[in-house]
């Protein structure tokens, strides 16, 4: 009876173990969506190719991983599917935290991910003052001058964060001191508070907060409010950010349970 039990808890040891390593693949490909081959995915997941080959072999079965006309490997069509639904959960479990959010303050509040290199916006309730910053659902927003942007980046490894930083520069044309940068990004991750002080768009500063959703993709909350009434109202956006971050966490972490 006792090996019985000590095999069970091996057969669910190594099932983890490979679920584990299966979206380890999947996190790969994820963040190099112009597609990986075997010998790549090996190397950035920390692999045995002959491992890497199994899973990919088993991920292709459910097409969740798909081959390319250069032999490599991207993510599958069954992948869209499942974060277009992960996208209307995350969607509508906010939906009521940003609303109360949004009454509270009097400022619109918008629900944003990160995608690739910039964040997404996904939904947004507007503020009721008659000057009010309004973005559009699907706009796409930069990573670096942007409180969700910076909220967002604060959440990943700081390598990767840097070659998103990095990216942006370069694409901007623009030359920046990564250590103070990276020195900022300590202080948003200390605090899970992000602000843009009039740096993105002329006349609207922001509060941003980041979190992880059901599938461990990154989120953000942001709170955009004109320049002019910024400062008086930071400290207070700051607080019930920080409170509605922890609502929609502890939501989150009851419904993945």
């Amino acid at each position: 009876m006792v090996q019985e039990n000590e095999s069970g808890k091996s057969q669910a040891r190594n099932g983890i173990q490979v679920i584990g390593r299966a979206a380890s693949v999947l996190r790969a490909l994820r963040d190099d969506p112009t597609g990986l081959s075997l010998g790549q995915i090996s190397e950035r997941v920390g692999l045995a190719r002959s491992t890497v080959q199994r899973i990919v072999a088993a991920l292709q079965e459910e097409r969740l991983i798909i081959t390319m006309g250069n032999g490599g490997f991207r993510l599958g069509p069954e992948i869209t599917a499942l974060a277009s639904a992960a996208q209307f959960n995350i969607v509508e479990t906010c939906r009521l935290a940003i609303s109360e959010l949004s009454q509270k303050l009097g400022e619109t509040v918008d629900l944003s991910v990160l995608r690739g290199s910039g964040m997404i916006f996904l939904d947004q309730v507007p503020g009721t003052h008659r000057l009010r910053a309004i973005s559009s659902v699907g706009e796409v927003f930069p990573l670096t001058n942007t409180a969700n942007g910076r909220a967002a980046l604060a959440k990943l490894p700081i390598d990767r964060a840097e070659t998103l930083v990095r990216e942006e520069w370069k694409r901007r044309g623009e030359t920046h001191d990564w250590g103070a940068y990276s020195a900022m990004l300590d202080t948003v991750r200390a605090t899970n508070i992000a602000a843009d002080d009039n740096e993105h768009t002329d006349g609207i500063s922001a509060i941003g907060a980041a979190f992880l959703d059901y599938a461990g993709e990154v989120h953000a909350l942001s709170v955009p409010i004109p320049t002019s009434r910024f400062e008086g109202k930071r400290d207070g956006v700051t607080k019930a950010l920080s409170d509605t971050i922890a609502t929609i966490e502890a939501m989150i972490a009851r419904e993945s349970s």
